[in-house]
């Protein structure tokens, strides 16, 4: 038995599979009434709002065995989270439980059709969201069938992330993203028109149809944009070649909402915002932390991850990510407090692997301890006690343990030197007044002599510059 005829035996209505099956026809004649209504929608919709500021939101998922997210209730939950953050008011949730999605519409035939009638009969809802990600036809096929604008979870994440961007950096990224993620879903958008047909002396006949005219436009903004950031990731480079012989880099990573930017606050009074909310900040900060008995390190607060966070965005902030490569330590945040903890923690885990980041030394943030109604048990986290600490942003319980074991995982040993350098190494004279504790400096013939406690991280690059006498052979732990 054919494919559509098995379909009609099954109960499902032949004509779902528009795109696939009905290239002309009631499929045609589909596309230009939904194109005219989606053209109406648009003109009411104020530039640059996204399609769920605003609007009532339905929301609907799909639970099969092969599914790779978690619980579907605990996911639609989130997805809830999500259209709220992106200014949505949801009105409605569904789930339908089925062997495997259909080809088509992602949802049964059935479902479907009540999602349509759930858009036309009170309460109604504006734009149905889908806890998944759609094919752009499936994406297409729905937004026939139930009359209205459909959005898939990566859809709505980058629409969230369009929403927060603040710097031009993150706008960049965030534009090259929806580009890419808009570019195959143009397809069939402008089916309904027929050629449009060149006069004499055109170049090529029958003239370019539409879609192609945009397909067009859209890869050369992608290519621009592309050009923009190879820029910012260049002079990102160049800062970090800059920072070189500073400071250890540590860099917070983390799940969205799970307290990355309260923690940012609490380690460094840097003021970032921190709200109750996902993906609350997007672009990047940098700021100093204090360690035990002096020193410091540079900490950097990312931009927060997500379960099936949509890879044109990870591809796009490449290059904010990057900054995670260089390194010395990775906090990895965990809010533990969280339902689905585990699954959060695995999420980020199989993100960082992605980027080749799985062997970074990492250290287990357990954060939000102060609404555990019990202790933490870190063997059944599957970690050491030496890679994981409960700490609390919201309490500071934790946070001068948390200090301490930053300042032992990056080594910040100190020897006592004595250092002799020419004159020429201004700049190492510098560093030695900023990331050690100077005793004693003299101006002598042929340079400079200065006495006092190093990290010993740096003892190389004062070797190659001159003459480094170690004082005390065995290093100590901390800031005499």
């Amino acid at each position: 038995m054919g494919r559509k005829n098995r379909r009609v035996a099954d109960g499902d209505d032949p004509h779902d599979d528009l795109d696939q099956e009905s290239p002309n026809g009631h499929a045609e004649l589909d596309a230009v009434e939904s194109d005219s209504r989606r053209r109406e929608r648009d003109e009411e919709r104020p530039e640059g709002r996204a399609p769920t500021e605003g609007a009532q939101v339905m929301l609907a998922a799909l639970d099969w065995p092969e599914s790779d997210v978690w619980d579907a209730e605990d996911s639609l939950d989130e997805l809830q989270r999500l259209a709220e953050t992106a200014g949505g008011t949801v009105v409605g949730r569904t789930l339908q439980k089925r062997d495997h999605p259909e080809g088509a519409t992602f949802f049964g035939s059935g479902k479907v059709a009540e999602l349509a009638e759930a858009r036309r009969n009170p309460p109604h809802f504006d734009v149905l969201v889908v806890d998944a990600t759609l094919t752009p036809t499936q994406q297409r096929n729905l937004e026939r069938r139930v009359d209205g604008p459909v959005l898939d979870r990566p859809g709505l994440i980058i629409e969230i992330f369009g929403q927060r961007a603040r710097t031009r950096e993150a706008r960049l990224q965030v534009d090259l993203a929806r580009l890419e993620y808009q570019l195959p879903r143009l397809s069939g958008a402008w089916s309904h028109l027929e050629r449009q047909v060149g006069g004499t002396g055109t170049r090529g006949g029958p003239g370019e149809r539409q879609i192609e005219i945009d397909r067009r436009l859209i890869r050369d903004r992608i290519v621009a944009l592309k050009r923009e950031i190879e820029q910012v990731r260049a002079h990102r480079a160049r800062a970090r070649d800059a920072r070189r012989h500073g400071p250890p880099q540590v860099s917070l990573v983390g799940y969205t909402n799970a307290g990355k930017s309260s923690l940012m606050n609490r380690l460094t009074e840097a003021g970032v915002t921190a709200e109750n909310k996902l993906f609350a900040t997007l672009d990047p900060t940098t700021r100093r932390m204090g360690l035990p008995g002096g020193g410091y390190t540079v900490v950097s607060d990312t931009v927060g991850f997500i379960q099936n966070l949509p890879q044109q965005l990870i591809a796009s902030f490449r290059a904010t990510l990057e900054e995670l490569e260089h390194a010395d330590l990775l906090l990895h945040v965990v809010d533990a407090a969280h339902p689905s903890a585990r699954e959060q923690l695995d999420a980020v885990k199989d993100i960082l692997e992605g980027l080749g980041l799985r062997e970074k030394p990492t250290l287990l943030v357990l954060n939000k301890s102060d609404l555990l109604t019990a202790p933490v048990d870190l063997a059944s986290w599957g970690v050491a006690e030496e890679d994981a600490i409960v700490v609390s942003a919201q309490t500071s319980f934790g946070i001068g343990a948390l200090r301490a074991r930053v300042a032992r995982r990056l080594g910040m040993a100190v020897c006592e030197v004595e250092v002799e350098l020419p004159f020429s190494e201004g700049r190492l004279v510098a560093l030695f007044r900023r990331e050690g504790f100077l005793i004693r400096e003299e101006a002598r013939t042929r340079g400079m002599r200065l006495h006092g406690h190093l990290p010993e991280r740096l003892l190389p690059t004062f070797r190659r510059a001159g003459k480094v006498r170690e004082i005390d052979s065995a290093p100590t732990p901390g800031w005499r």
